[in-house]
């Protein structure tokens, strides 16, 4: 599904990223984990194509990133990868609803369409009741799930998450992490979640330790 291929990245004198190489199969859900400075999120941002390593090759999908142009990739990151980060990144002019279907517009979805996914979303999320209500008017669990359902409005291949619940109290980051393997059930994703709670390491599928760029252990 995901494959790193000798993934290395400096900013100026400083290397960050030291010679990855990771696979990570389809319907894992992976975390990664590590002391900050450990290129965690460096690491997550080229998987989805949000930076360019200096050397190496991303494949996703069975797709060699590395040779797509500019417009290429931005089709595949839309279509393909789901991203949710640890604050919600919602658009506060828009109701949940609206902020959930702004990726299917991109990609060039009908809004008839993309209103049904999305209520289908909002409904799998227990957020039927909250649909037109402005990302103000939602508490941070709640805006965190309009989050996750935006993530996967395209229907994504991957899920790609940077410490989702770092902004949560400690009954909402359970139900998020829940909900990582419910969905994971309904619709088949493949999650790949940076993260410093060891409460949601220990309950993935399998754990990537970064130490200074490098992978030191997959367990």
């Amino acid at each position: 599904m995901i494959q790193l291929e000798g993934i290395t990245k400096s900013f100026g004198s400083l290397q960050v990223l030291k010679g990855i190489d990771l696979t990570i199969h389809q319907g894992e859900i992976v975390s990664i984990v590590g002391p900050s400075g450990a290129g965690k999120t460096t690491l997550l941002q080229i998987m989805g194509t949000l930076d360019q390593p200096d050397a190496g090759t991303v494949s996703i999908d069975g797709e060699n990133l590395s040779v797509l142009k500019e417009k290429a990739l931005s089709a595949f990151r839309n279509q393909k990868i789901g991203f949710v980060f640890q604050f919600h990144q919602l658009l506060p002019e828009f109701t949940a609803l609206e902020n959930i279907m702004i990726p299917a517009f991109i990609a060039g979805v009908s809004s008839k369409e993309a209103e049904v996914r999305a209520v289908e979303l909002l409904q799998f999320m227990g957020l039927s009741e909250r649909a037109s209500h402005k990302p103000n008017e939602l508490s941070g669990g709640e805006r965190q799930r309009v989050a996750v359902a935006r993530a996967l409005i395209n229907n994504p291949v991957v899920v790609l998450a940077d410490e989702p619940s770092g902004s949560l109290d400690s009954r909402n980051k359970e139900e998020l992490h829940q909900l990582f393997f419910q969905l994971r059930e309904k619709f088949g994703q493949t999650f790949v979640i940076v993260t410093h709670d060891e409460g949601l390491s220990q309950l993935t599928d399998r754990t990537i330790y970064m130490l200074d760029g490098t992978i030191v252990t997959k367990s």
